[in-house]
């Protein structure tokens, strides 16, 4: 199991903006490609001004193979595009983890 962990942080006072962004032009795309995530959410203590979402894949083969899908979609282009025209996200955080040798889920 491999756990996709990402912050993404807005400029102050535009993250209610790019969540509605990428609800309308990204869920459903994304969702299509990578599964039901695990977690989507605005931070609520620490950076108010980001969100995480976590993607659960059963290996970095998956992960790969899903993600590569997904960056070759038209409407995921069309998507990256409109918010990057938006112009609201400031930085982005990846982390890949996986669970410790006792944790089962």
């Amino acid at each position: 199991m491999l756990y996709d962990h990402r912050t993404y942080t807005c400029t102050p006072g535009t993250l209610k903006k790019q969540m509605a962004l990428y609800e309308k032009h990204g869920w459903a795309i994304q969702k299509r490609h990578l599964g039901e995530p695990l977690l989507y959410g605005p931070v609520e203590t620490g950076n108010v001004n980001s969100y995480v979402h976590i993607w659960v894949f059963k290996d970095a083969a998956d992960r790969s193979q899903r993600r590569a899908a997904m960056q070759s979609d038209p409407e995921w282009a069309a998507y990256l595009k409109i918010s990057a025209e938006a112009g609201y996200l400031i930085s982005q955080e990846n982390k890949i983890v996986v669970p410790a040798p006792f944790f089962k889920d």
